[in-house]
């Protein structure tokens, strides 16, 4: 008779896993931003159309988050019913931004090649700047770090200024110059600002849940309010420029 050890399978707790899947959902979300960004700076339409798969991987997450926080929210400690109310609420602003990202595909396809240069660096650099702020958000919510947090509040004041300089040039148009696709630039643009708040959003969650404060008052713990460390941020910037 054999005595050799039989190695049972450890099942995952439900609450770990569910966990993890709020992290995926985060890179998730990060590669469709990645994606969007490639899609306009190279006009490339089955980049713009993979958003699509990607915003119905998130759908299905979050109905994968839904259903087992329902389930598990009362069968788990105090603090870990904590973490999976805050992977639900992570979870509705991971699916709005799948959503405005696949707008956003939908409205630079249209555009196709009307779109000016001008307009599609900035679009780039945008999408570009939200991809790095659902990174941060992935690895300060995975990690507790509430310093990648804050780089998120950061970076959305450059979202804000990004999108007043588009709305410019389209709406207020002060050279009176003739601008082509000018509808879907201002889609476009608006979806990303958008998912940047969203993105935001989930910053202040991680603030929220890491230090039980609202993020005004772990900001005071740091002494410094949005606008001046997004100036020291900008500063950071021209120096390594």
């Amino acid at each position: 008779m054999s005595t050799a050890t039989i190695n049972t399978p450890k099942f995952e707790p439900v609450h770990s896993r569910l966990v993890q899947r709020t992290i995926a959902a985060c890179q998730l979300a990060r590669d469709a931003a990645s994606t969007a960004a490639e899609g306009i700076a190279t006009g490339s339409v089955p980049l713009l159309l993979s958003l699509r798969q990607r915003e119905k991987e998130l759908d299905a997450i979050d109905m994968e988050i839904d259903t087992g926080v329902t389930e598990a929210i009362t069968q788990v400690s105090a603090e870990e019913a904590r973490e999976l109310l805050a992977c639900m609420k992570f979870m509705i602003g991971l699916e709005r931004i799948g959503d405005l990202l696949l707008s956003f595909g939908n409205s630079a396809q249209s555009a196709g090649a009307n779109l000016d240069p001008q307009d599609t660096r900035a679009l780039t650099q945008m999408a570009t700047i939200l991809e790095k702020m659902l990174s941060d958000v992935a690895i300060g919510f995975s990690t507790r770090d509430v310093k990648k947090a804050i780089e998120v509040l950061r970076a959305d004041g450059e979202m804000d200024r990004l999108r007043n300089l588009i709305f410019l040039r389209h709406i207020e148009n002060p050279e009176n110059l003739p601008r082509q696709a000018s509808l879907q630039v201002i889609f476009m643009t608006q979806s990303l600002e958008r998912a940047g708040d969203h993105a935001k959003n989930l910053a202040e969650e991680v603030c929220h849940y890491v230090s039980g404060h609202t993020v005004r008052h772990v900001l005071l713990a740091y002494d410094k309010p949005i606008e001046q460390m997004f100036l020291d941020w900008l500063r950071h910037r021209e120096e390594q420029a």
